[in-house]
């Protein structure tokens, strides 16, 4: 199984909807929360190329980007097979 990182906020809607998805898949998934370990802010950031919004998705350290991106990854089919390995 991959390993998937999310850097996130907890009233964020966004993060909650990637959450949901990779839930709904049967995934764990590491949670970083940003206002909780504010230190993790600037190493987010740099994994993710200067992105700043949350949340930012990680899988086997492969920046996918945030909730959007996850979820069009998933539509265009490629997202199950990045998670199983």
């Amino acid at each position: 199984m991959a390993k998937v990182e999310i850097y996130s906020t907890m009233l964020c809607p966004y993060c909650a909807r990637a959450k949901a998805l990779l839930t709904k898949k049967g995934v764990a998934f590491e949670n970083i929360d940003i206002v909780e370990q504010p230190a993790r802010r600037a190493e987010m950031v740099e994994r993710a190329g200067g992105r700043t919004s949350v949340p930012q998705i990680f899988i086997n350290g492969e920046h996918i980007g945030g909730s959007d991106d996850i979820h069009a990854l998933d539509r265009a089919g490629g997202l199950d097979a990045k998670l199983a390995g």
